[in-house]
């Protein structure tokens, strides 16, 4: 078997998925189904109403934006897939379709993890240089630091998919998982995979480590200005300015460094804590963002408003059901 390699015209992968009986299939479709629906629609409503709102025209909904779609994306690559094999019997993905699930799937993570690092030095500006805010996060800095948190995605996606699938490959390709993930396609591989493994956890403790540590420099420094105000109202605003940010990295960052940092956990638990991080995450970002962000609901309601104006349907009514006014027919 081990003299087959990397055969990409003919290898092929099957992906065990969340479950095998047909009737649970059926439940974790539905419910996957509803979860995407909603992160898209969620995130999509997000990104038109910070477009749409002159009062959203800040730095801090500027990387908002670029966050939403990016959960788009990032969900986009493994829910799909993992549908449409909970209501088929192929659960096969071809090499070629398997590298390029792990090349995004790492791409919109990474690119995440550094974008969520900007959003932190975003709020440090905010609070501990409210003075020179304006000019420290000018349009020009947003959008280098967006730009260099996808083109640090694409370079770390890059490297770690060439370095997985130019390793030899053969047995029987299962993989013990809902999408392509390194850890399980590692386990496919011919030869011993030891310094592997222990080589792509490096890597992954830092891309993960050093956003993660710019962030915790960020609200060290944040939490000490913060405490430092005489205001109790000022210090509730400046708290409430961060709070969604900080459950987000929380969320993301929690189980994504378990999941890499780690020692060895069963099949099940890996497919649990990449649930959190690729499918749960996703969806609670904009809920998180709308109901713990006064500007985003103030925004929301307003959208709302302009296309479902309850004095201007009341006006309507009164006009069509009362006394003719012949000044509409002059």
């Amino acid at each position: 078997m081990c003299k087959m390699k990397n055969d990409t015209s003919m290898a092929k992968f099957v992906l065990l998925g969340l479950s095998n009986h047909t009737d649970t299939n059926l439940i974790l479709f539905v419910v996957f189904l509803c979860i995407y629906i909603i992160t898209v629609l969620g995130n999509f409503l997000i990104i038109i109403v910070i477009n749409v709102s002159r009062a959203l025209h800040m730095p801090m909904y500027f990387f908002l934006r670029n966050l939403s779609f990016l959960e788009v994306c990032y969900t986009s690559v493994t829910l799909p897939k993992m549908l449409a094999s909970l209501l088929s019997e192929d659960k096969t993905i071809s090499f070629a379709g398997c590298a390029v699930q792990m090349y995004f799937f790492l791409f919109f993570a990474v690119t995440e993890c550094f974008l969520l690092a900007s959003m932190a030095y975003d709020r440090y500006s905010a609070i501990c240089n409210p003075l020179h805010y304006t000019t420290i996060m000018n349009k020009r800095v947003c959008i280098q630091l967006a730009m260099s948190s996808w083109i640090c995605g694409i370079l770390v996606a890059l490297e770690h998919t060439s370095f997985v699938f130019t390793l030899p490959f053969c047995g029987s390709h299962v993989i013990n998982h809902f999408f392509c993930e390194i850890q399980p396609v590692l386990k496919l591989v011919c030869r011993d995979t030891y310094w592997n493994e222990i080589q792509i956890i490096v890597a992954a403790a830092f891309v993960l480590m050093m956003p993660f540590m710019l962030i915790l420099v960020s609200y060290i420094c944040i939490i000490s200005t913060i405490l430092k105000m005489q205001s109790a109202e000022g210090r509730r605003r400046a708290f409430s300015t961060c709070s969604s940010h900080l459950i987000v990295v929380t969320l993301f960052y929690g189980s994504a460094l378990i999941m890499y940092v780690r020692p060895n956990f069963s099949p099940d638990v890996n497919k649990l804590l990449s649930l959190l991080y690729s499918v749960v995450t996703p969806i609670l970002n904009p809920i998180i963002y709308s109901l713990r962000n006064k500007e985003v609901k103030d925004a929301l309601r307003k959208s709302g408003m302009k296309v479902f104006h309850p004095q201007k349907i009341e006006s309507h009514f009164h006009m069509l059901s009362g006394p003719v006014n012949m000044q509409v027919f002059i």
